[in-house]
This record gives structure tokens, sequence and C-alpha cells, in this order.
């Protein structure tokens, strides 16, 4: 099953390119590495605002890292013209924004991880970090960037 018919599957419509609100480019390529600009969450087109720990469980943290995915997959699908270029997603940094308390940052990210796995299979498996940080910018609730190897 291709990348696109998993995709249809999950009744998922990718997003397009979202353009940057601040001085950098939405991805940049680099030999067969294409550096993908962080995204922030989103929900009905505005940032997914809150804390997790605070205004936000861990459940809904993944789902807003899960909705970050895809939109990488989107700025991948605009760089690339096609996923099935990729052949590996390399790397994700994932910044959740968190109470001083909160610390199920790699659960968050994993909405990411497992939504990224369950469509490109074994090319989404990934090397990760996951942070907890004060604020992310438009006060979202998670911002994920990514490496990715291309042909």
């Amino acid at each position: 099953m291709s990348v696109y018919e998993k995709l249809e599957a999950l009744n998922i419509r990718l997003p397009e390119v979202t353009q940057p609100v601040a001085a950098f480019v939405p991805f940049l390529r680099s030999g067969n590495l294409l550096f993908v600009s962080g995204h922030i969450a989103k929900t009905e087109g505005k940032p997914w605002v809150g804390q997790l720990g605070r205004e936000l469980s861990t459940e809904q943290g993944k789902a807003a890292a899960r909705a970050v995915a895809i939109d990488l997959l989107g700025t991948l699908h605009g760089a690339l013209g096609d996923l099935e270029k990729v052949r590996r997603i390399l790397k994700l940094m994932v910044l959740v924004n968190s109470d001083p308390s909160f610390t199920e940052q790699h659960l968050v990210a994993n909405g990411a991880s497992e939504f990224l796995v369950e469509v490109l299979g074994d090319k989404g498996k990934h090397a990760r970090a996951a942070f907890g940080v004060a604020q992310i910018p438009f006060g979202s609730c998670v911002e994920i960037d990514l490496v990715a190897e291309v042909e």
C-alpha cells in the first residue's frame, strides 16, 4: 500500500506548505537530506494553545503532536512532489510547552512518532529528542522539526 493509500484509508488530507511568519524557509535541501523547519500544533487553523500538565493532558498533547506530523508530511510532499521519494525519516526534535512539573514529553512526542511509522512503515522509524520548554511561538502546545533522507 502506498503512502497516499494509507493516508486515504486514515481519511487524512495533507495540507499545503505553510509559509513562515519569520525570517526562515519552510524547508531546505542539502544533497539527499531535507531539513523541515519547526511546525506548531494547530487546531481549526489556529495555534493549539496551552501548556502540558496545566491546561492540556498528555493525550491532548499526543493528538497535537500527531497533527503536527500530518503538517510535516504536507511540507515533505510540497518539497518533493511525492512522498514515495522519502527514503527515511532520520530525526525529530519535539518541543513541548510544559508546566515545570510535567515529565511526559516523551509520551507527547509518541503522537508524531507513531503516526510516521503508521504511514511510512520502517521508513518512518527515526531518532528523536523531546524537550519540555517554557513557551513556544504563539503559545502553541507542541512544535516539531524533522530531518529526512530523500531521493
